[in-house]
């Protein structure tokens, strides 16, 4: 398998997002495999004639997503998106819980800010 990107240089989308947003839909659909090696920031640097850092940029934010993960000189592969998503929204609630408690809203009160939400977030796609 062969992983081919492309950068348009006229978007008003910044490379490194592009970068992003590319190897992150790819590796969520499985056309990138859990545990597919990505190419080095170097190698997909010059393959795409980008600065070394703009790479280095997409791949940590894709780190943080818990898309991808490092693993030192071995490489940078392809994580298992789908537990890292799963894990950081129950970061992510379980911080929301916490706050809302303390704030102290009622439990229907929270869940209502959580519902008004997620229609916000789903129903404008």
């Amino acid at each position: 398998m062969t992983l081919t990107l492309a950068v348009d240089h006229q978007s008003t989308t910044a490379p490194y997002e592009q970068l992003r947003a590319q190897i992150s839909e790819r590796a969520r659909s499985g056309r990138l495999p859990v545990g597919y090696k990505l190419p080095t920031v170097r190698g997909l640097a010059e393959q795409l004639g980008l600065a070394a850092n703009t790479v280095a940029k997409a791949y940590k934010a894709l780190e943080s997503d818990g898309v991808i993960e490092t693993r030192g000189r071995h490489g940078t592969f392809v994580a298992a998106a789908g537990d890292a998503a799963s894990r950081r929204a129950a970061s992510a609630a379980a911080q929301y819980a916490e706050e809302a408690y303390r704030l102290g809203l009622t439990r229907d009160e929270a869940e209502a800010a959580v519902q008004d939400a997620l229609r916000a977030a789903y129903d404008s796609e």
